[in-house]
């Protein structure tokens, strides 16, 4: 399994060698420092830490700060933590880059939505609007929600109006494209979640093929 954090650059579309164009995500994808190893004798579980994109001090808590200084690696605004199924063989200050992975290789991409605040059943779920014409008095409504005798409520989950969006969501199986390990950007086929600017997590992708079809 290899993680790495970065930010999401924006999309665009580069062409094959057969001459076919392909929509793009573009990530600028660490370099990402190795802030922490966790293992099975002290912490019951493998695990590595990675830290990304320098700040002050200030900008940092106190207790990540200190320990962030007895490693000697400089604050970092985000701190990911990756469960491993062995013992890592990364040590601490060891560095995580886009070289890690190849072209072909299917990906993970987890990043928080674009928020669109609160927001009817149309919009949010999908739902058909009502006829425009012949009286029709349910033109955007949802309808009905629920029964009236029995059981007498509305049950938990149904989907109605509300805060739409803002949400961790994870795109799974995009195939890497391109790398550009001189500016640390990956060139991930489809879109991935989020704003231009967005935090995002990049990992091996855990189910699906490893390489795609050639």
């Amino acid at each position: 399994m290899t993680l790495i954090l970065g930010r999401k650059k924006g999309m665009t579309q580069i062409f094959a060698e057969d001459g076919t164009h392909l929509g793009v995500t573009v990530v600028a994808a660490g370099p990402c420092v190795v802030t922490q190893v966790r293992t099975q004798e002290k912490d019951g579980y493998d695990a590595l830490q990675l830290g990304y994109e320098d700040v002050p001090d200030k900008a940092v808590a106190k207790p990540q700060r200190g320990a962030l200084k007895k490693v000697d690696i400089t604050p970092k605004r985000f701190l990911r933590e990756e469960r491993l199924k062995q013992a890592a063989e990364r040590s601490v200050g060891d560095k995580i880059t886009v070289e890690e992975f190849a072209n072909g290789d299917l990906v993970d991409v987890t990043g928080t939505s674009k928020g669109r605040g609160f927001a009817g059943t149309i919009k949010r779920h999908g739902f058909s609007r009502g006829a425009k014409t012949h009286g029709c008095m349910n033109y955007r409504a949802p309808g009905s929600i629920g029964a009236s005798a029995y059981p007498a409520r509305v049950f938990k989950g149904k989907r109605m109006s509300g805060h739409y969006g803002n949400e961790r969501h994870t795109t799974k199986n995009l195939e890497v494209v391109r790398i550009d390990s001189e500016r640390n950007l990956l060139f991930l086929k489809g879109a991935v979640p989020g704003p231009n600017g967005g935090f995002v997590q990049v990992r091996t992708a855990r189910t699906g093929r490893k390489k795609a079809k050639a």
